[in-house]
């Protein structure tokens, strides 16, 4: 976990899981590195936010895999999310409690086109897993439900904006690796136009 800059409450604070995909965003807002995954994701925001002050608002900038065709090399505000490695149903069965439901999120009016992004701690690069998600999410990832998470807990409003930066089959950790620092341009920019 590493924050970079300080915290306004009066600003955005954006967050990421690695320095790759922050490498373009200069020093206008602060950022939280978390490091890959939902424990790691979590764990950094909720320590930032319990220090205090909170931010305006925790926009997390991210790369996603796409669980369906057409959605590559876009930039995506996601309308919900979910836990795809957290058996919601099963939980339920045992305790009687909804544990994990898909959260959906409030989108500024006129952005996000309410696309579902699946999150979870396995990096999707199998058809098979790829096909199974499809059922459920447009996009994948590794942080936006933990993120998405804590904010809410915390009471801060939260957006998860993801750039398609491969398509979830074999072969995607090499994608990534190749089209990271492009794809932190891009997400650079929209920070930038969105954000100011």
């Amino acid at each position: 976990m590493r924050l970079i800059g300080d915290i306004d409450p009066t600003r955005p604070l954006l967050v990421v899981a690695v320095a790759e995909e922050a490498a373009h965003l200069g020093e206008g807002l602060p950022v939280l590195l978390t490091g890959m995954g939902k424990v790691n994701a979590s764990s950094a925001l909720a320590t930032v936010l319990a220090r205090g002050p909170h931010p305006s608002e925790v926009v997390n900038l991210g790369t996603a895999g796409a669980l369906r065709p057409g959605l590559q090399g876009t930039t995506h505000e996601i309308g919900t999310v979910l836990q795809h490695d957290l058996d919601t149903e099963v939980l339920r069965t045992l305790t009687g409690e909804t544990i994990g439901a898909p959260l959906t999120l409030d989108l500024p009016a006129g952005t996000g086109d309410g696309l579902v992004l699946a999150t979870g701690d396995l990096f999707v690069a199998e058809e098979s897993a790829r096909q199974r998600l499809a059922a459920q999410a447009h996009l994948v990832d590794m942080e936006g439900y933990a993120v998405a998470s804590v904010a809410r807990s915390a009471g801060v409003r939260v957006r998860l904006v993801k750039y398609v930066s491969d398509e979830a089959v074999e072969g995607a950790a090499t994608t990534w690796r190749d089209s990271v620092d492009a794809c932190a341009k891009i997400l650079a920019r929209w920070a930038h136009e969105e954000l100011g």
